[in-house]
């Protein structure tokens, strides 16, 4: 994957998420609502002693006065009760929609058939009807009447209490056009202070968070039964509407808008389709009074003087029961009675106008941040920072709504950055395992299966361009092999070629050495890198004495051949060399120059394996290996000191290497002082001592035909022991 790709495509990612930002999807928004939720859970309401009481008709009152709907002269009795208490407004979240069938004028067409009413209707008509006796108490009291709405086009227009005047927009461009209605008995509304709705918006989970405090019917408004009671409470006779235009916003608000609802001096926030939003507190006990206690007179006196007194159902036989985020089974008279604690404490949920644009923000900040900083800080990091991005957000969620009461939403950005997180976590992954792929494909031919793998764990160990290190190079060649490719035929000499270089490889690999390139029969080949190996030096010589056993049961079965193997080790450049076109994975340096010549210095001295100086050094402890000369290299003018190596230490015992390390330096001293006699009869003692599985006959074979080529032709005056190579 190219790695520009690693970046744009979660930077487009993130384009998408912002327009996507822009109109949540109704998912998403259930995931905001639903934390919302949670805050209130773990911070609810706090209760307050606020005018705001509920009468309820519990399962309680129900076994005292029977069952539901009860005779509206009961009710009548109710309001005159609330009325010698002193209540300021009482506020039905009932429906009168149709006649009380216990009145005495409805009771008669039931009883018409029968001959023993036949001189009841008299009786019964000179009896009080019990919607006149409730609409007449209603008279005595500040009471709100209720009616609900209906998407279906029915029903008449309801008696409108109070008047609406607007300060910005018309605000019912904001708000749904009811077609329908059911409406309370007019002799009731005509008498009652207030009328107002009990239509709950439901949400997508039926929970109630949020309530309209105003309502649009065929183009008319009308108030919630909450609010017609605290503009009764305050003695008010209308509303003012604060809208915002549909024009450009001068603030973070995500659309134009209803604000604020003024009812007396009260100014009431509310959201843009003009609700007001529930701050749950959970149920109080405190809250309810059973309305068998009011009737009966067993309330404590002036409990509920001055106070708004909402009338409504606990029961669950009457199905009054709605789900708020703390009470899955609340009644739905508790949820006007909550509210108007609310208003009346000053106590509000707010979504601020800058939240929407401050959760872009934040989303947008933390989405560049992990873009930018992945693909240089790695997977773990960039989870670190990611975690800490969602902490925070979550953090300054719950400060803002505990302090503040500030509804501001972490969900969506913390989304957004996990998407971008995993994103590009997946992206850079890919980018990863397609480098170790071409890794592994780059270096599996060169290198040991081992390091490949390490390589592929650790890429950074691989370098691009070049970088200095101390590496030891190995130059090995089959000697005389032009001559004897002269006389095979082209697949005879391929064959016999596979056969040498395969085991050769492998064990150059197996010894953890980088294959450079292969030069007809030569082999090229370093080690301590890309792959650190603190033991190069001695590696690579291990490898030379065991591709000198290989070639020795080789030759036992194809036609015998020798080589000749250089090791030097030193300071070279290693890397990615050549062209932007084509580049090879190589060494360069003195040292690898050095070690090729080395090789060819086998031929000279007739030694299997000849390594340079520093290699010896690092190798003394564990490998022998004897003085072969000094020698001037061809492009070199100081001498280089050539060592011959025989094999493990351990082979021989430390007393005899001893004895033959003098003798043979003995030698070395006796030909640079042109002593001949006594140098050639010190080699011939040197070659009594063996090495087990090494020849090492040649350097004294050597130095004797030397020796005899200077008694005819004697080096000059001022020859210093050192032998010249002319040739590389």
């Amino acid at each position: 994957m190219k790695k520009f790709l690693v970046s744009l495509l979660p930077a487009a990612l993130l384009l998408a998420l912002a327009v996507l930002f822009a109109r949540i999807p109704e998912p998403l928004e259930a995931f905001r609502l639903k934390y919302f939720d949670q805050l209130m859970r773990l911070s609810p309401r706090p209760y307050q002693d606020v005018p705001v009481q509920i009468a309820d008709i519990d399962d309680a009152t129900l076994q005292k006065y029977g069952q539901w709907p009860w005779p509206r002269s009961l009710l009548a009795r109710l309001v005159g009760r609330l009325k010698e208490e002193k209540v300021s407004v009482a506020a039905f979240d009932i429906l009168f929609a149709e006649p009380d069938r216990t009145s005495p004028v409805n009771l008669l067409p039931l009883w018409a058939s029968l001959p023993e009413a036949s001189g009841l209707e008299k009786t019964l008509l000179s009896l009080p009807d019990h919607d006149s006796l409730l609409a007449e108490s209603m008279k005595t009291l500040n009471t709100v009447t209720a009616f609900s709405l209906s998407t279906e086009a029915a029903g008449g227009s309801p008696l409108s209490k109070a008047g609406f005047s607007f300060a910005g927009s018309d605000p019912r461009i904001f708000l749904p056009d009811f077609p329908g209605t059911v409406t309370t008995l007019p002799i009731l509304e005509k008498n009652a202070a207030g009328n107002g709705i009990i239509t709950y918006l439901a949400e997508f989970d039926g929970t109630v968070r949020s309530v309209p405090l105003v309502f649009q019917l065929r183009g008319a408004l009308y108030p919630s039964l909450m609010l017609e009671a605290l503009r009764l409470h305050f003695g008010a006779k209308s509303y003012v509407i604060k809208a915002s235009g549909t024009g450009v916003q001068t603030q973070f608000r995500s659309e134009p808008g209803i604000e604020q609802l003024k009812v007396a001096k009260s100014v009431i926030p509310t959201t843009r389709l003009g609700s007001l939003r529930l701050y749950d507190s959970g149920y109080v006990s405190e809250r309810s009074v059973p309305v068998w206690q009011i009737l009966e007179g067993k309330i404590a006196p002036g409990s509920l003087e001055g106070k708004i007194v909402f009338i409504g159902t606990s029961a669950a036989g009457l199905k009054d029961i709605r789900a708020t985020p703390l009470n899955p089974a609340a009644a739905g008279v508790e949820v006007h009675a909550q509210l108007t604690e609310q208003v009346l404490s000053g106590i509000y949920l707010l979504r601020p106008d800058w939240a929407e644009g401050a959760e872009f923000c934040f989303f947008l900040f933390a989405g560049i941040f992990l873009i930018l900083c992945l693909p240089r800080m790695g997977a773990a990091w960039a989870a670190l920072i990611t975690l800490l991005c969602v902490c925070a957000f979550y953090g300054f969620s719950f400060h803002a709504f505990k302090n503040e009461r500030w509804l501001v939403d972490p969900v969506l950005p913390s989304l957004a950055t996990l998407i971008i997180y995993i994103a590009s976590s997946l992206l850079h992954f890919l980018r990863t395992d397609a480098e170790k792929r071409q890794i592994r494909g780059a270096f599996s031919r060169y290198l040991a299966p081992a390091i490949v793998e390490e390589l592929a764990k650790n890429p950074e160990k691989l370098k691009l361009g070049g970088e200095l290190k101390n590496m030891s190079v190995l130059f090995a060649d089959i000697q005389g092999f032009t001559s004897m490719a002269e006389k095979m035929r082209p697949e005879e000499l391929t064959k016999f070629l596979n056969q040498f270089l395969t085991p050769m490889t492998g064990i150059i690999l197996d010894h953890g050495g980088t294959i450079d390139k292969y030069m007809g029969d030569s082999i090229m080949a370093f080690w301590n890198a890309p792959v650190e190996d603190p033991l190069h030096s001695l590696n690579s010589c291990l490898a030379a004495l065991e591709m000198q056993k290989k070639l020795r049961e080789l030759n036992q079965k194809q036609t015998p051949v020798q080589i000749g193997i250089g090791i030097n080790t030193g300071s070279c450049c290693v890397g990615n060399l050549g062209s932007s076109q084509r580049f090879d994975y190589s060494v360069l340096g003195d040292a690898v120059n050095l070690a090729s010549r080395l090789e060819g210095l086998t031929r000279i001295f007739g030694a299997q394996i000849l390594i340079g100086p520093e290699t010896r050094k690092e190798t003394s402890g564990a490998l022998f290996s004897l003085e072969a000369g000094r020698v001037r290299v061809k492009g070199k003018e100081e001498a280089v000191i050539v060592y011959a190596l025989a094999g493990p230490l351990g082979l021989l015992t430390e007393a005899r290497r001893t004895e033959w390390e003098g003798m043979h330096a003995e030698m070395l001293n006796a030909f640079r002082h042109r002593d001949w006699d006594k140098a050639i009869k010190l080699c011939e003692l040197c070659r009594e001592h063996k090495f087990p599985d090494a020849d090492l006959t040649f350097l004294y074979n050597f130095y004797e035909n030397k020796i005899e080529a200077f008694r005819k032709f004697p080096p000059s005056a001022e020859w210093d022991g050192v032998l010249n190579q002319d040739i590389k």
